[in-house]
């Protein structure tokens, strides 16, 4: 059966993974359901009698905080998970079980009320389908060796998250024209909210779980039909003392590997940093700008356009240069980025003030959101390149699993120090500045890298 299924096609249903799971970042963690969440938390503090300032970091710290118990989580599971699949050369039945905790996740974000009487509830489903997306990622990543020589892997990571930033344009596009409820109750385009959802109890908001946990369900198949795994001889069932024995093996030759190992420290870093940047991006346009819901769905159309762009772009100058530059060169322009976003309210800009109602910090960020999702998913994909260049050939989703734990071992780091630094700054704004330290850190770690790998 495998056999007659082309590679052509196993890299179509590959991508497919990123197409049907890109939702999750896009519409949940960015664009709808964590801006949704903080405006929410932030209308619940302000009735408990603090002042918009106030309730506005305290939103954003319980979201950072959230997260940061979701992300640690996520990490310490991920190179046991990684390890036991490599025990086995199974990998596609892995995909489904956390698709499973993916779609169960997503879908309840529906009951997530617009009073705040069941926040947790919320940040609660938004974990279970987290860790389903970041678990199954895992299994995708390592499959990517099997799909093409080493140098022609830059161009398949790049081309699978440029399609599923496309993917995310369109769902995104969909949730906003048809769903997500503006200030008078209309969607974008001036409709009332698809499917009779009543828009004074945020439904069409809410839609987005189910829609996102459908999405998925669907655009999965492809992934399902296409993609097989090439099991181990001999080693048809799953064994926790072999899975435990190769994953010592591998930390205690992080010693000898220096290449790998700063890799892994750079990347912790600085993907660390980029997912902060994904999680708060929204949260900072509802708390520090006012946006509307609406407003940053259009931000993230853009943001995902861009990046769909660059990563297709990046690819290619991956595949020419190799990943190591791309990297380093996507990092110096996201702390840019940070800068720039810190120094920026509603009234002013660099410490400049601004005219009452400038329009100017709404352009400014526009612009900051084209360069965040055109160089993070530069930079996912080109990190995901030189992973596979330090990676065991015969052990792929166990390095993939530490390139996980490494991912996710600090996950709890951005969210925290944002958190911290919104409570003690009693700013939103500042409260993101964590995030460039964290990014010069990466910086100063792939020093020690190779560009092309050390697997001795």
């Amino acid at each position: 059966m495998a056999k007659s299924i082309s590679m052509r096609k196993r890299i179509w249903g590959w991508y497919f993974f990123d197409w049907a799971s890109q939702p999750y970042h896009t519409l949940l963690v960015t664009f709808i359901f964590g801006p949704y969440f903080a405006t929410v938390a932030a209308h619940y503090f302000l009735g408990t009698g603090l002042s918009e300032q106030a309730a506005d970091a305290q939103a954003q710290s319980l979201w950072s905080f959230g997260l940061g118990l979701i992300g640690l989580f996520i990490g310490l599971g991920a190179p046991f998970l990684g390890a036991l699949a490599d025990s086995t050369g199974r990998r596609v039945p892995w995909v489904f079980g956390f698709s499973v905790l993916y779609v169960i996740g997503a879908f309840g974000l529906w009951y997530m009320l617009p009073d705040g009487s069941n926040l947790w509830f919320g940040l609660i489903f938004f974990g279970i389908g987290f860790i389903g997306a970041e678990w199954a990622l895992i299994f995708i990543n390592s499959q990517l060796p099997s799909l093409s020589a080493e140098d022609g892997t830059g161009k398949i990571s790049g081309s699978g998250f440029a399609f599923g930033y496309l993917g995310g344009v369109v769902s995104l596009a969909i949730m906003l024209l048809l769903f997500v409820e503006q200030g008078d109750g209309k969607t974008l385009i001036g409709l009332d909210p698809a499917f009779g959802f009543d828009a004074a109890a945020r439904e069409g908001t809410r839609f987005v779980g189910p829609f996102t946990a459908v999405w998925f369900a669907v655009f999965m198949i492809p992934y399902f039909l296409w993609v097989r795994d090439t099991p181990v001889p001999g080693q048809a069932r799953v064994r926790v003392s072999a899975a435990l024995a190769s994953l010592m093996r591998s930390l205690r030759g992080l010693g000898h590997n220096t290449s790998l190992a700063a890799y892994l420290g750079a990347s912790m870093f600085y993907r660390d940093a980029l997912n902060g940047l994904y999680s708060f991006g929204g949260v900072y346009a509802a708390l520090v700008l006012n946006w509307q819901i609406t407003q940053i769905g259009v931000f993230g159309v853009i943001g995902a356009i861009s990046a769909a762009v660059f990563s297709w772009l990046g690819g290619r100058f991956d595949s020419r240069f190799g990943p190591k530059p791309v990297i380093i060169t996507a990092i110096w322009l996201l702390i840019g980025v940070c800068i720039t976003v810190v120094s920026m309210s509603r009234e002013m800009i660099f410490g400049i003030p601004l005219a009452d109602g400038s329009s100017l910090p709404d352009l400014v960020f526009l612009l900051c959101g084209v360069f965040i999702g055109g160089l993070g998913g530069t930079l996912q994909a080109a990190s995901r390149t030189l992973m596979v260049r330090h990676s065991k050939p015969d052990a792929p989703t166990e390095s993939f699993g530490l390139y996980g734990l490494t991912g996710r071992a600090t996950a709890f780091l951005a969210p925290t120090l944002i958190g911290l630094a919104t409570a003690l700054s009693g700013s939103a704004r500042l409260g993101v500045s964590p995030v460039i330290a964290l990014f010069l850190i990466g910086l100063i770690l792939l020093r020690w890298v190779k560009p092309e790998g050390d697997r001795s």
